[in-house]
């Protein structure tokens, strides 16, 4: 995800990229292992009609992206979607949008971890979800600490593979479709009622739509990596740019495995590109995918725990974060900072022994949701901020709708509706924390007057 890249280098460079290396590293660190497993998922909910999802999620991030970039070039800001909110609404909005920003990488990173293990299994299928998810979580962490300039290097080949491994499902997917290996233009099962399509009604689309909206999770940190960009006016046209060409990845390949396979062979477990070509003579696809998967994804993580540690560090020199956070020791970042972190990944390895079945889902949905509330927040910083047209609030009102319609969507999925509950139990920790912060400042704003 684009935060991880942006975070990470955002006092190296200003300034040296082009406006289509900014969309090329975009497109690079948004996929992530919640495409590759997520998307599974949605189709398993909806069948064909995912497609749909995707689009009116690529749809609702064009528009986010497109009223971020407008807020950008008229006033650049490092701290991207947290500043804008801070500036239009107070210092509230900026904390708020700050830590739900955080929690969010949080259940990212504790998504990653899960599909990791998840992926895993497919060599050992007999060792337990959470030993895998403790492996992966130690290396992060080791490589958090040791933080070396090689591995910053390697972040871009990882992207690259990412990228790749979709590549390589997709030109599978044509020759199959022309007869190689095994397969047969027949096979391509293009659904001809609506019942095919919708495979569950339009409440399964409805459903659905959470896991398009988090295929697209980062765009709102495009803000972030723009301070890079040679010319600040371009940073539109790059994310614009960014977001076709992931669309259309996405579309490709999602079209491919959700004709290919029937939608209830699709599950939370596998990928849905390793499924849709498990019947042909493919045999080493299933291996080289899941590796390149696994390898992009263990990079995508550590990244993602560089980035909340940073953050939380940042929050905490601003006053947003208790300053314990702050305080430097002998490692290469500040003890404390890298402590909460590895306690989050704890509770989550924990969870993934209890809940083995269905922790990726409940993670997965919580992640998407916690990363789009940031999103709302952007639309309704922008009136504050811009004079905006017309058209502008229309395109507002219509993301602003799309969000909470995939919002409200997962209620009515009984696996999505325990992760719609875990986001609004963070969302309400940092209101009441807000609350307190409050009460606490208006105390000691009354204190002279009774001294």
């Amino acid at each position: 995800m684009p935060a991880r890249v942006g975070e990470k280098n955002e006092k190296n460079s200003e300034g040296k990229l082009k406006w289509w290396q900014l969309s090329l590293i975009g497109v690079g660190c948004t996929i992530g292992t919640g495409y590759f497993l997520g998307s599974g998922i949605g189709i398993s909910k909806t069948g064909p009609s995912i497609v749909i999802s995707f689009i009116l999620a690529g749809l609702t991030a064009m528009i986010v992206s497109e009223l971020l970039g407008k807020m950008f070039v008229q006033d650049p800001q490092k701290g991207s979607f947290r500043s804008y909110a801070k500036k239009a609404f107070g210092r509230w909005a900026g904390f708020s949008s700050g830590w739900v920003y955080w929690f969010s990488e949080m259940l990212i990173s504790g998504s990653q971890l899960t599909a990791l293990s998840i992926l895993t299994r497919f060599w050992f299928p007999n060792i337990p979800l959470w030993i895998l998810a403790s492996i992966y979580a130690a290396l992060g962490i080791i490589v958090v600490l040791i933080g070396t300039k090689g591995f910053e290097r390697a972040e871009n080949l990882f992207a690259v593979m990412k990228v790749a491994a979709i590549f390589m499902f997709i030109i599978l997917a044509i020759l199959l479709l022309f007869g190689f290996f095994g397969g047969s233009i027949r096979d391509f099962n293009i659904p001809n009622t609506s019942e095919e399509l919708f495979a569950n009604g339009l409440t399964g689309l409805w459903s659905s739509l959470i896991f398009g909206f988090y295929a697209f999770g980062g765009i709102e940190i495009m803000g972030i990596l723009s301070v890079r960009l040679e010319q600040k006016k371009e940073v539109i046209k790059s994310t614009t740019v960014m977001l076709i060409m992931l669309l259309s990845i996405y579309l490709i390949s999602i079209i491919l495995a959700s004709t290919l396979v029937a939608f209830d062979q699709f599950n939370a477990e596998e990928s849905p590109f390793v499924i849709a070509l498990a019947d042909y003579n493919l045999n080493f696809f299933p291996h080289v995918f899941n590796a390149g998967i696994i390898i992009a994804g263990f990079s995508t993580m550590a990244a993602s725990l560089f980035a909340v540690t940073s953050m939380l560090v940042t929050m905490s020199e601003e006053g947003d974060a208790p300053k314990l956070f702050s305080k430097k020791g002998r490692l290469k970042v500040p003890p404390f900072a890298l402590a909460l972190t590895i306690s989050v990944l704890v509770i989550s390895i924990v969870i993934s022994r209890l809940v083995p079945d269905k922790v990726y889902e409940y993670i997965t949905t919580a992640a998407g949701l916690m990363l789009i509330y940031n999103w709302f927040f952007i639309l309704v910083s922008f009136p504050k901020l811009i004079k905006a047209t017309t058209f502008d609030h229309i395109k507002r009102i219509l993301a602003m709708l799309l969000i909470l319609l995939a919002v409200s969507g997962t209620i009515f999925d009984k696996t999505n509706r325990m992760g719609f509950f875990v986001s609004i139990l963070f969302v309400a920790l940092i209101l009441i924390v807000i609350l307190f912060m409050r009460k606490g400042k208006k105390k000691k704003n009354e204190l002279p007057r009774s001294v």
